[in-house]
């Protein structure tokens, strides 16, 4: 999948210089593409050094998170809601301790530990499912939650934020945290409408109903204060929510007696690695989306966008950040690298770019995560997985872009 986006964005920049210059009428079209290209290349080569010292910050303290045990705090609060909503897996299976596991490390956005975590849950599944070349129920509701899935910290987005010159980059923080909450309720009651699931069961609405009045009080909260104060609130909000965090993991690996500056230094050190690894996907992404600018092809997508909103009467300040919308159910790079375009043509701090963020956040890789996890056991079909999680999809983005009228 990743292969042909990647080519097509090649092929459509290339044919619409082509058009545009009518084989060389136009030969300014082509010096833009050849310079967006190499500057492009630059940029990505730079955002990823510099993204070196704040990965290096957070990957420290996930370790120590991880090894304290939070990871498995969260995996007891969940195991009463799994056993009732996957009944046809036994509750002292391993399946349901992987797949609690990883929706734990998910939560806490430790992405490393969550995927394969989650591979091994699907291995696990496969064992209790009749049918080995379809989904089970089990499965397909495991991965809906898993492509919508709630991230406490979307450590990712804020660094962007941060490196690309936002003066505040946890402002997203409480618009992603409503909005990816939506996508997630969205998939899992669709899951459970297609599935007949009984989330009328008392402990399934107790689960249901505190995590509705979580979000809801966040909700009123933010409806309570004036509108100019609600962005410097949610700032205010996140960054404090964050240092809490940051608090807790070093004081759980305290109390459990970890070295917590060793500790600290060996998920740094897997940091620097990520930093030093993610530079070739970074630079392939940006330098095709570089061209996709510079040809006026993403220009013309905004603008066909632009042109059908505004023949609704609606309000299209949020366009430019459609293209994150559109890339970010088929590639997670991709949509990356399109989250951070936006930022650098309208600046980290401009409402494009806040909108752009806040949809990153919202929902998840949905084509990746189908492909990886019922790819690694063989499933061909795999029955309402793929239009439950796009319908969270749709659903998260709705949110994103209503949520960020609401609070910018």
């Amino acid at each position: 999948m990743l292969n042909l986006i990647w080519a097509g964005f090649f092929g459509a920049a290339f044919a619409a210089a082509v058009w545009q210059s009518g084989w060389g009428g136009n030969p300014e079209i082509w010096t833009a593409m050849t310079a967006s290209l190499f500057d492009s290349a630059k940029g990505a080569f730079t955002i990823s050094l510099n993204l070196t010292g704040i990965l290096c910050l957070w990957l420290g303290l996930l370790k120590i998170a991880e090894q304290s045990g939070l990871t498995n705090v969260l995996a007891k609060a969940l195991r009463p809601l799994f056993a009732k909503i996957m009944p046809e897996v036994p509750a002292a299976s391993p399946a349901m301790g992987s797949m609690i596991m990883n929706m734990a490390a998910n939560v806490l956005g430790l992405d490393n530990a969550a995927t394969p975590m989650g591979l091994k849950a699907m291995e696990q599944l496969q064992e209790f499912n009749p049918h080995p070349d379809r989904a089970s129920n089990a499965q397909v509701l495991f991965m809906v939650i898993n492509a919508s899935a709630v991230t406490l910290i979307p450590i990712t987005i804020l660094m962007y934020r941060s490196e690309l010159g936002s003066a505040n980059p946890a402002a997203v923080f409480m618009p992603i945290l409503l909005a990816t909450s939506v996508s997630t309720l969205t998939g899992f009651l669709a899951v459970a409408f297609v599935q007949k699931l009984n989330i009328f069961n008392r402990v399934v609405l107790a689960y249901l109903l505190g995590f509705t009045a979580f979000i809801g009080l966040i909700a009123w909260y933010f409806d309570s204060l004036p509108e100019t104060e609600r962005l410097k609130a949610s700032a205010a909000g996140g960054n404090c929510l964050l240092m809490g965090i940051i608090m807790l993991f070093i004081g759980a690996g305290l109390i459990k007696k970890l070295n917590v500056y060793e500790t600290f230094i060996a998920g740094a050190k897997e940091g620097f690695e990520i930093a030093v690894r993610i530079i070739p996907y970074l630079v392939a992404m940006l330098t095709a989306i570089a061209l996709l600018r510079s040809s006026g092809v993403l220009d013309l997508i905004v603008s066909g966008f632009d042109s059908l909103f505004s023949a609704l009467g609606m309000n299209t300040d949020f366009t430019p950040a459609l293209p994150t919308a559109i890339m970010k159910p088929l590639s997670g790079s991709g949509a990356r690298a399109m989250m951070i375009e936006t930022m650098t043509t309208y600046g980290a701090d401009s409402f494009p770019a806040f909108v752009s963020a806040v949809i990153q956040g919202s929902t998840e890789t949905t084509f990746y995560v189908l492909a990886v996890y019922f790819g690694a056991v063989k499933i061909s079909k795999v029955g309402a997985a793929l239009p439950c999680a796009l319908l969270a999809d749709l659903a998260g983005i709705i949110a994103a872009v209503s949520l960020s009228y609401y609070f910018f």
